[in-house]
């Protein structure tokens, strides 16, 4: 009904125009159909008038999978393709679950269908699905989206392969160390294992730094530890591959993996003791346990000679003096030790270094004040822990916080056991109790009172800012083929977008990262290994693996049918014709030519 009114009133509008206004009688025809032409065609498209279209007589939307389990051995990419060729329009999903029809193989690092297929049920097309079944989010998809679409699968043969699943290890390491690694190994498909158990070698490069024979269980599944001492490793980060030393499956591409470890000169946590009492040694055994650096102890038993905390090996005082000045987070125990003086750490933890005259006496815990160091105590009866023999007199100055109190026979004034603060971005804890280690001795909820209030402390220690990472830095530096490396930002205010380089065997790749409201940042690269640098400082390594968790064959979630809903009618409106647009140019031009032709302007 409203295009007849529109053409109407058009064609009122023109006869008015040249009839009335005009006067120019018959020879005014051409005209004024030209304009009552041009306004029908121009109040369709203002008004936008649309008319229902039958969802069948639609071109189908299929949905191709673009996860690289389609080109994994015995996928069905091929047939997939041809498939989706001769149904209809092709869009692939995958990783982001959004199309990208700039692809021509599948490369996505997961299966996600759920908001691509969202997406496409939005528009009231006909919808087909080809898969090889094996989909990630498949209970995020709602029933009524399955019954509008038509599941075709094509499930992957099951052929023998072995893949490396895990490497486990310690990301960072001081020369001279013991490196353990831990490798998890599974098979698939049935075929036969060695009976003497799968090689398994640790290599950078050529050079193979670790091996051994991972045994398989009954149910495919291995596991081995790999110990050894590293030696010749400089300083820096290396990228070491863990793999099947012998591979000899159907699908080599999950045969290996990468694990990136940072050798340092000197160990991230150094404790250096005088004397070495009981709190020393148990403070050093919670810092091994809760800190995720590697941990460096030493202890001066005799005047001058300095031992490790580890094995009582001699140390010289020069390496003793080399690891104070390079350690991220040093610990002193002791009084008139003067090595804070010569250390750049960001993070320092004095105990009991004379700071006060010291009170003897049975010292209670008593109340955790708000600070940084609460959440290692929290809920914990500390006021029925063992208490403490001496407590140093300790008087918290300008912008220092309190973390623990005390009281003497559980009576008097409460006195701070702990204080922290920054001075010149340097982060400082002081305990000034002696005898805390009868916490960890008792065991129970004192222990673990005990290794809380370390680990709090030494991760607010070590929150404390790091120049050397600059304004980005990876979460992970090692990911999977098909997975974007996300970086988090780190420079002050809001995140801002930020420059990358990324050079790898020669070849460089200008790249920005442009981070979201939660500060992170993404980018998509090919398998390698890459040096990046990030602009106004920022540096490093990171891998992107040929290994994939999509190489590895999981029984197919989707099961085949056809569309059992049939979506609504589709809507077209006017403006998404486009000869509409040219109808009115040329009724217009028309128009202005026949006004020409008898004088008018």
């Amino acid at each position: 009904m409203i295009p007849v009114v529109v053409v109407l009133a058009s064609i009122a509008l023109a006869a008015g125009t040249y009839l009335g206004l005009e006067q120019v009688g018959r020879r005014g025809w051409i005209a004024l159909l030209c304009r009552a032409v041009a306004g029908s065609a121009v109040g369709l498209l203002l008004v936008n008038v649309s008319c229902s279209t039958p969802p069948r007589s639609q071109r189908p939307l299929v949905l191709l999978d673009g996860s690289l389990s389609m080109i994994a051995s015995g996928g069905n990419w091929v047939l997939a393709k041809a498939m989706a060729g001769r149904d209809g329009e092709v869009r692939l999903f995958g990783g982001s679950g959004q199309a990208r029809p700039q692809d021509t193989l599948p490369a996505a690092g997961t299966s996600r269908l759920a908001p691509v297929l969202t997406s496409a049920a939005a528009t009231g097309r006909p919808v087909v699905v080809i898969t090889d079944g094996e989909i990630d989010d498949v209970a995020e998809i709602s029933s009524d989206e399955f019954r509008a679409s038509s599941i075709r699968v094509l499930p992957r043969r099951r052929v023998p392969d072995v893949a490396v699943t895990s490497v486990t290890g310690p990301s960072r390491i001081t020369s001279g160390d013991s490196l353990k690694i831990v490798v998890e190994l599974r098979s698939f498909g049935g075929g036969s294992r060695p009976p003497d158990g799968v090689r398994v070698e640790v290599r950078e490069g050529k050079s193979v730094l670790l091996r051994g024979k991972a045994s398989m269980d009954q149910g495919g599944v291995g596991r081995i530890e790999l110990n050894g001492l590293i030696r010749g490793m400089s300083p820096g980060a290396h990228v070491l591959t863990a793999a099947i030393a012998e591979p000899n499956d159907s699908e080599p591409r999950d045969d290996a993996r990468l694990h990136l470890l940072s050798v340092a000169a000197t160990p991230g946590v150094v404790l250096v003791a005088l004397p070495g009492d009981w709190d020393a040694r148990f403070l050093f055994r919670a810092l091994r346990d809760v800190a995720s650096l590697p941990v460096r102890g030493y202890v001066e038993l005799e005047r001058g000679r300095w031992r490790s905390m580890t094995d009582l090996s001699p140390v010289a005082a020069s390496d003793v003096d080399q690891a104070v000045r390079q350690a991220d987070l040093l610990v002193l125990k002791g009084a008139g030790l003067p090595a804070a003086v010569r250390s750049h750490a960001r993070g320092i933890l004095e105990w009991d270094t004379g700071a006060g005259a010291s009170v003897d006496g049975d010292w209670y815990a008593g109340n955790a004040p708000s600070s940084p160091l609460s959440a290692g105590l929290v809920g914990l009866p500390v006021d029925s822990f063992p208490p403490g023999v001496s407590l140093a007199q300790m008087t918290p100055e300008m912008g220092q916080w309190i973390g623990l109190t005390a009281q003497q026979g559980r009576r008097g004034a409460e006195r701070p056991v702990i204080l922290g603060g920054e001075v010149r971005g340097v982060r400082k804890i002081v305990f000034g109790m002696d005898g805390l280690w009868r916490w960890a001795f008792k065991g129970g909820s004192s222990e673990q009172g005990y290794r809380g209030l370390v680990a709090a402390a030494v991760n607010w220690l070590l929150a404390a800012p790091d120049s050397s990472v600059g304004r980005a830095r990876p979460i992970s530096a090692v990911v999977q083929r098909g997975r974007p490396v996300m970086f988090e930002w780190l420079g002050g205010g809001s995140p801002v977008p930020v420059h990358i380089r990324f050079e790898q065997n020669g070849g460089v790749r200008i790249d920005t990262l442009a981070f979201d409201g939660a500060g992170r940042a993404t980018v998509l690269l090919d398998p390698g290994i890459y040096r990046y640098t990030v602009a106004q400082g920022g540096s490093g390594i990171v891998a992107v693996e040929e290994y994939s968790d999509e190489w590895l064959p999981r029984p197919p979630v989707l099961t085949p049918h056809e569309a059992s809903l049939v979506p609504g009618a589709g809507r077209t409106s006017a403006r998404e014709r486009l000869w509409l647009f040219a109808l009115a140019v040329l009724a217009f031009s028309g128009e202005w030519f026949a006004r020409r032709r008898l004088g008018l302007r």
